[in-house]
């Protein structure tokens, strides 16, 4: 199969698109990853903390 150059071009929008919405996804992703680790961590330092008292 042989795209016009018009079709490339159009491809090509596509692909940066994709690319675009998904590094979007992905520092979301990576916000909501690090805050549940805050959480994870001070919820084990409580626990930690409660244990040796």
């Amino acid at each position: 199969m042989q795209l016009t150059p018009e079709e490339l071009i159009s491809e090509f929008h596509d692909a940066v698109m994709e690319l675009y919405f998904a590094r979007k996804r992905i520092a979301v992703l990576e916000a909501e990853n690090a805050e549940l680790r805050a959480r994870l961590e001070a919820a084990e330092q409580r626990t930690g903390t409660e244990t040796a008292a």
